[in-house]
């Protein structure tokens, strides 16, 4: 029989309420997922479930067969632990891996995104939503500000972040590895050496990099990168980054593919 939670001072709750701090989830290797279809992902992606807990209040389909730290609740519990505003009434706990550079496996032209410092959750989801849905190899965060993990990411990015190579290293282990196989990239920037992005060939072996929201790409890449530009022509000098992003993939897509139906 499935164990059921009626109390919000349940050590479990409690425990489970801890993990919306970005501190204790790392602290403990773990991540929050809710949502039946992110969970589905997240379980698809080979990631290993640590608890689950359902509000059959909220849950409209039939309870799962009794598993290993599987829980109902009540709706004073589960109102207490999510994190959305409307819910399906499923909610897991999932131990956390993250891939590194050399695991990453990519064609033999491959295109990876590059975002550095990206500090708003809802962008770094929104830009691997974008990498899902434009067949980039791999989303690749440079010296990370937001856990990849963070609930929004998951949320914005509607659980394709289980499904699509996700790695975060340093600028300089980033740089080593895309002068290690030999991929151009390519810098989203404000410069006056910066050509249009409609310009550049992005059938070759590509990177793109994006910088964070307010201050743009650091030195290092603007240093190393090719300077590329999406031109504006009202009064506002930039686009969101996710944004940027979404121009910039499907400008590859388009250029890889516009000679079938996909583009």
């Amino acid at each position: 029989m499935i164990p059921h939670i009626a109390s919000t001072s349940n050590p479990k709750i409690k425990w489970v309420k801890s993990l919306h701090k970005n501190s204790t989830r790392r602290e403990e290797n773990v991540f929050i997922v809710e949502g039946a279809k992110e969970i589905a992902y997240a379980l698809e992606g080979g990631y290993i479930p640590k608890s689950m807990f359902i509000c059959p209040e909220l849950y409209g389909d039939e309870l799962p067969e009794d598993t290993t730290d599987l829980y109902t609740i009540s709706k004073e519990c589960f109102e207490k632990i999510s994190y959305r505003s409307s819910s399906d009434g499923l909610l897991a706990v999932f131990h956390a891996k993250k891939r590194k550079l050399e695991e990453l496996t990519f064609g033999e032209s491959p295109f990876f995104i590059i975002v550095e410092s990206i500090e708003k959750p809802g962008n770094l989801g929104a830009i691997i939503r974008t990498a899902d849905g434009a067949g980039a190899d791999a989303v690749i965060v440079c010296d990370e500000r937001t856990d990849v993990f963070n609930p929004n990411v998951i949320r914005s990015s509607v659980g394709t972040v289980f499904s699509k190579q996700v790695v975060t290293a340093t600028n300089e282990e980033v740089f080593d590895f895309l002068e290690n196989h030999e991929i151009s990239a390519y810098a989203a920037l404000l410069s006056k050496k910066s050509e249009s992005y409609s310009k550049i060939d992005f059938t070759d072996p590509t990177a793109i990099v994006l910088g964070t929201e307010h201050e743009g790409l650091s030195k290092f890449w603007q240093e190393r990168a090719k300077p590329i530009v999406i031109p504006m022509l009202g009064t506002n000098d930039s686009l969101n980054v996710s944004n940027a992003a979404a121009v910039l993939a499907y400008e590859v897509v388009r250029q890889r593919y516009e000679d079938t139906n996909l583009a």
